[in-house]
């Protein structure tokens, strides 16, 4: 099994592939309220990320939006057709993306060599300036880039990209 990427490797990984991006380096946040403490580049395009499952243990989604947004499970359940769906533990997290609660992210999809998780990402993250704000599979830096990359560098790795409208 490939080992789990780290802050420098998404970052290696972004030169590699050529991907703009810009990084803020900050204090370790663990939720949006600690993260609204730090001076950042692009405030109105930091991503907030919810790691759920259903209540089987079969499905696993990553839900990201815009992180002034709330997301309502069930309503979420309802357009998208899943089952009831509660948030996964953080053995479920560690086991399936090697990432620890506050520092959940996309990138930690690159970690999911069996893509298990399917990834939902609002549509709002395409609109001007189409940036997305994200840990780089650690939650002492926000990696910005544009969201069509991330989502381009998701679906080259193999996870289904999901752009829907969350409210």
């Amino acid at each position: 099994m490939k080992t789990r990427m780290n802050k420098q490797e998404i970052y290696r990984f972004l030169e590699e592939k050529q991907i703009w991006h810009q990084i803020t380096e900050h204090a370790a946040v663990y939720n949006m309220e600690q993260l609204d403490q730090v001076q950042l580049p692009y405030p109105d395009c930091d991503a907030k990320n919810l790691f759920v499952r259903d209540d089987k243990r079969r499905n696993y989604y990553l839900i990201t939006v815009k992180g002034d947004k709330r997301v309502n499970l069930k309503d979420f359940r309802r357009r998208q057709g899943t089952k009831p769906l509660t948030f996964a533990s953080p053995e479920e997290l560690g086991e399936i993306l090697g990432l620890i609660p506050g520092a959940v992210t996309p990138f930690g999809l690159l970690n999911d060599p069996e893509c298990r998780v399917q990834f939902y990402i609002d549509q709002d993250f395409w609109r001007s300036p189409g940036l997305i704000g994200v840990h780089p599979n650690d939650n002492t830096a926000t990696v910005w880039l544009k969201a069509e990359d991330l989502a381009a560098l998701l679906r080259e790795h193999g996870t289904a990209v999901h752009l829907v409208e969350l409210d």
